[in-house]
């Protein structure tokens, strides 16, 4: 696939003519058979045809060629190359292991994230291509691969902004600038810096004279509906243009640890493989995005585009180009949900705020007392909407510095101040020190059925408490089509260790607890889901029928 976006683009394209230009023929020389033309004696006289006559030039709305004209030169085509790997199972003739992106597949989030257990976006992700991903072919390992991607001149130095997916794993990378001669090899670029949690790379050319450079805009002052252009190098085809408007904003499109640090501007000016990590442009002729990613279905342009917003693209920059060539983001050791029902937030409290899953032993929050099913309300005073509005103030600040979190326990306001911690290295512990994920399944010990909720359930078996890190509580051995826990998402292997602020030890402590509760009561239950590698809290929530 990524060759076919290569260097024989040109080729195919130009068959492509050419047998069209053979079918036209073939049809006209039919029509005049069918027809019946003969030479002159049909020739009817054309003495009162008027010749056609080329007006002079005029100036027309000229906005998107005078931007295009001054954009342009900074854009850049970007060609890869990786070298063939030696795969340990081909001579062997054994079987080969498919590569895969772990993030895609992580039902976890952290405190600059969101916590495990809801359902997410991952059943989509299938179709948000990053233009030179996908599987290789069976012995592609064997031979070169080659990918084309665009990129823009930030620094008349010669330093480059593309995406990560355009440079990665590569092992020659070549950078052709607008002005170099057709059929030219490109300039050997090296790789300053990367950050995949926006899939942003910054390249360096060596230059012997300045470079243009592309204009930076505020990626804040876009409004939906705006006009904006994508300028790049789609199959191959060098400073192509196109046209569209910006569709929405603070678009998520992903799920994982990756996609909470992605939040992007969608558009529907055409955007397809190869315009990957070009410009996305204002009516200023400012770039206001990195062309990321398409929604597609095909491969190729169905409408919906996504470029990473220009003020991430700005910190990042700053932050890749400096001593260390790498982004480090706050952290604080906690695990939340993406999303809490409006029934969890009224029996714990809140309107506003974010819900602790778990807390990372050790970690930040830990040492300053923070504790599952605390809501974090504010940080240095200022009130926190949600978890996006968390990660992105936690994430912002530098690994030593203190912050003050003001949090609400059993309904009442606290305090503490804690250390933040670096995001890399917290993660990087939080996965050494994992739990086993494996999931027994419940056994066959059914008991009685909780009418009111639609389950039935157990005690947590000893072996399933060691490996969920539970003490006590139940466990879900089925869930009844059509009821209340179907509903709000309770799932077989579920340990329910509490609900509406009761705790859940056992069979009795679930039947009393459920037994009181009558129809329009909020019924907000704290589990653990066997697929949770945090071994946090998640709360799951409704009003009972």
């Amino acid at each position: 696939m990524n060759s076919w976006f290569g260097r024989s683009q040109r080729g195919r394209l130009l068959s492509t003519f050419t047998i069209l230009a053979t079918l036209t023929a073939g049809i006209l020389i039919g029509s005049v058979i069918a027809h019946g033309v003969k030479g002159k004696e049909q020739q009817s006289s054309s003495s009162d045809a008027t010749p056609l006559k080329v007006p002079n030039p005029v100036v027309l709305s000229n906005t998107f060629s005078t931007i295009a004209k001054d954009v342009e030169p900074a854009v850049v085509n970007i060609n890869t190359e990786s070298l063939p790997k030696e795969n340990p199972h081909s001579r062997r003739g054994g079987r080969q292991a498919q590569p895969q992106n772990p993030d895609d597949q992580d039902p976890d989030q952290d405190d600059n994230g969101q916590g495990g257990g809801g359902q997410g976006q991952g059943d989509m992700q299938d179709f948000f291509n990053r233009f030179f991903g996908g599987q290789a072919p069976e012995g592609a390992d064997q031979q070169p691969r080659e990918s084309l991607g665009s990129g823009f001149i930030v620094d008349s130095k010669g330093y480059i902004l593309t995406n990560n997916h355009v440079v990665d794993k590569a092992d020659r990378i070549t950078v052709k600038l607008a002005g170099d001669p057709e059929g030219d090899a490109g300039r050997p670029a090296r790789v300053v810096g990367v950050d995949k949690s926006t899939d942003i790379a910054v390249l360096k050319i060596d230059v012997d004279h300045p470079l243009p450079t592309v204009k930076l805009g505020n990626s804040e002052s876009m409004q939906v509906g705006d006009w904006v252009l994508a300028i790049g190098s789609p199959f191959g085809l060098q400073q192509t243009v196109t046209a569209g408007i910006v569709s929405s904003k603070n678009r998520d499109i992903g799920s994982g640890p990756a996609s909470q640090f992605q939040r992007f501007i969608q558009t529907d000016a055409a955007i397809n493989p190869g315009n990957s990590g070009g410009p996305l442009v204002n009516m200023n002729g400012e770039v206001i995005g990195i062309n990321t990613a398409i929604y597609t279905q095909s491969m190729g342009y169905q409408g919906v585009g996504f470029a990473m917003p220009s003020n991430t693209v700005a910190d990042v920059y700053n932050q890749l180009i400096g001593p260390s060539h790498k982004v480090t983001r706050g952290w604080i050791g906690i695990a939340f949900q993406p999303t809490i029902s409006s029934a969890t937030a009224r029996v714990y409290g809140f309107k506003n705020g974010v819900l602790v899953s778990s807390v990372d032993a050790g970690g930040p929050a830990d040492k300053a007392g923070l504790r599952a099913r605390d809501v974090i309300v504010t940080v240095d005073g200022r009130s926190i909407k949600d978890g996006d509005d968390l990660v992105g103030d936690i994430s912002a600040r530098r690994p030593g510095a203190s912050v003050k979190i003001g949090y609400l326990r059993a309904g009442k306001q606290e305090t503490t101040v804690l250390v933040v911690g670096d995001r890399e290295k917290g993660l990087a512990a939080r996965t050494a020190a994992g739990p086993d994920n494996s999931n027994p399944g419940p056994d066959q010990d059914e008991n009685s059925t909780a009418a009111k909720i639609g389950v039935t359930v157990r005690n947590v078996p000893p072996a399933v408490a060691n490996k969920m890190g539970v003490k006590g509580g139940v466990q879900i051995v089925s869930v009844k089509p059509g009821s209340f826990a179907e509903e709000i998402n309770l799932a077989p292997g579920f340990v329910i260790t509490e609900i509406n602020h009761k705790p859940v030890t056992n069979e009795a402590d679930f039947k009393a607890i459920v037994n009181g509760l009558k129809s329009g009561d909020d019924v907000a239950f704290v589990v653990q889901s066997p697929q949770d590698r945090t071994n946090g809290s998640n709360f799951v929530g409704g009003t009972l029928p």
